[in-house]
């Protein structure tokens, strides 16, 4: 199992693996791409302008599709198209380096073809605010299917890069809802909205805002607040257990990719070892820790590690991996498992080549992931396998 390498860089490659792993039309993919090639042989930074203009392109057409298919009452065809608009709007934004021209424009294009290809659709996600401070915190929010009275609960955390919307492309909620398990999708401080609408940058200290998360979604109708878990993709391979561990409350958890110990990855990065997940990398991290400078941020991210931490989770927990992930080393699975001493029930699951989803959170193959995961916590939480 392998990225699709269409270009001759990592970070572009990643970006359009995960369009094709959330979605996204192999038509539509090489519509796009055919005409960055040449752009592309720069490097990772160079030319993410191109990109973007190529991939809005798109996502245009295919709103003015929907619109289309809108005014003949088609709303499931307009559904579709909204939602490949909004992919491919926000993995053109999220190539971009912070303040570069029409970046928030086309990020709030992308969420409002999401949020009009849900309605229209009537798919099960709904999205709310979480009030934080004088701010709020987005998510999205799918119930579990078939199930009657209080059903368990799953919070998913981004990663550094990623949204709440996403997430929700993973098809971790669509898998967790048919085991019988609700899925809130968070943008967290540091990412999609909280950022770059709210101005709440990251922090270590993610229990700050994950306990009100949990608090929120067990008040919520139809959610047993004794049966929340808590998972995390890339980064929140470091937020998810975090949380996990500070607010005892959480019944079970997971991470998408571990992420032990980010703030070494840092150092690591400062000698160019391992591949960066989007282009303008230390622009995007001082941006998402709200620093000023290189050495500001590595000052703040000096907190993002688990040593420590692992020992505090009490509820069974698992954690995955990419056999061959190129930006956090498999170590640091093998790190956050030996640290859970105290965890009632803990698991490693390496995913090899003769699965897939080897890659950085199953990059190449996200099925086997999210299964995984999804049988994991109805196994913990009370769902269904079958």
């Amino acid at each position: 199992m392998a990225l699709f390498n269409y270009f001759p860089n990592y970070v572009w490659n990643l970006s359009v693996a995960i369009a094709m792993e959330s979605g996204a039309k192999l038509g539509d993919i090489m519509d796009m791409c055919q005409p960055l090639l040449e752009a592309s042989t720069e490097g990772e930074d160079v030319g993410t302008q191109e990109f973007m203009r190529e991939w809005v392109r798109k996502a245009d057409q295919l709103v003015s599709l929907a619109n289309e298919d809108t005014a003949r009452n088609h709303g499931f065809s307009a559904s579709d198209k909204l939602h490949r608009a909004s992919l491919y709007y926000l993995i053109a934004e999220r190539m971009q380096t912070q303040g570069s021209r029409d970046r928030l424009e086309t990020f709030l294009k992308g969420r409002k073809a999401f949020d009009e290809g849900a309605r229209l659709g009537s798919l099960n996600v709904t999205r709310h605010e979480i009030p934080y401070g004088d701010k709020h915190i987005a998510v999205l929010l799918s119930h579990a299917q078939g199930v009657e009275g209080p059903a368990p609960a799953v919070v998913f955390l981004n990663g550094l890069d990623s949204c709440k919307e996403l997430l929700w492309w993973s098809r971790l909620p669509e898998e967790l809802a048919r085991r019988g398990i609700s899925c809130l999708c968070v943008d967290q401080p540091g990412t999609g909205e909280s950022l770059r609408l709210q101005d709440l940058p990251a922090t270590w200290q993610a229990e700050q805002w994950g306990t009100p998360v949990y608090e929120w979604l067990a008040d919520q109708p139809g959610i047993d607040p004794d049966r929340i878990g808590i998972t995390g993709i890339s980064l929140g391979g470091y937020y998810a257990p975090r949380v996990c561990a500070m607010e005892p409350r959480f019944a079970s958890g997971a991470v998408w990719g571990a992420n032990h110990n980010w703030a070494e990855v840092q150092h690591k990065r400062l000698q160019r070892e391992g591949e960066n997940p989007v282009p303008h990398y230390w622009n995007h991290v001082q941006w998402v820790f709200g620093t000023n400078d290189r050495d500001e941020f590595l000052r703040r991210a000096e907190g993002m590690t688990l040593n420590g931490v692992m020992e505090r989770i009490k509820v069974p927990f698992l954690v995955t991996h990419g056999a061959k992930d190129r930006q956090i080393s498999l170590d640091y699975a093998h790190q956050s498992y030996e640290q859970l001493t105290n965890s009632p029930r803990r698991e490693l699951k390496i995913f090899t080549e003769r699965e897939g989803g080897v890659e950085h959170v199953g990059a190449d193959n996200m099925n086997f992931g999210r299964h995984y995961i999804a049988d994991w916590f109805a196994k913990t939480l009370g769902g269904k396998t079958a």
